[in-house]
């Protein structure tokens, strides 16, 4: 699947809309930026059942601020509405395959409860 370009007019549809939302924050003159978008597209050919979408922090300067991303390229991982993953750098291959791996492997009941916890216990 190709990757989608998410604005803040589509960012929560298209959350609302997919379980399972790779995205990638990134900006044109970025050259870590540069690195990883051959990564992220390989990734996004081989995992078609995932949505990868990328924002342009330049271009969505609100959307990337919301985000409170200080560094670029940032992924962030996001399924079932919920950040799962969100981490400045470009990874490698490697890396970015085995970030999936674990990722769809998360039993999100058992994330949902912690977040809870978390929550009724006031730890960020």
């Amino acid at each position: 699947m190709a990757t989608i370009e998410l604005t803040k007019d589509n960012f929560n549809e298209t959350l609302t809309e997919n379980a399972f939302v790779l995205i990638d924050f990134w900006a044109s003159w970025c050259g870590p930026c540069k690195q990883f978008a051959p990564v992220f597209e390989k990734a996004s050919e081989q995992h078609s059942d995932l949505l990868f979408a990328k924002v342009d922090t330049e271009d969505q300067q609100e959307l990337a601020a919301s985000f409170d991303i200080q560094s670029i390229p940032t992924l962030m991982v996001v399924r079932d509405k919920t950040v799962i993953y969100a981490q400045p750098g470009a990874l490698p291959e490697e890396a970015l395959q085995d970030l999936i791996k674990q990722a769809r492997e998360l039993d999100m009941d058992e994330v949902r409860k912690e977040i809870e916890k978390q929550q009724a216990d006031g730890t960020p």
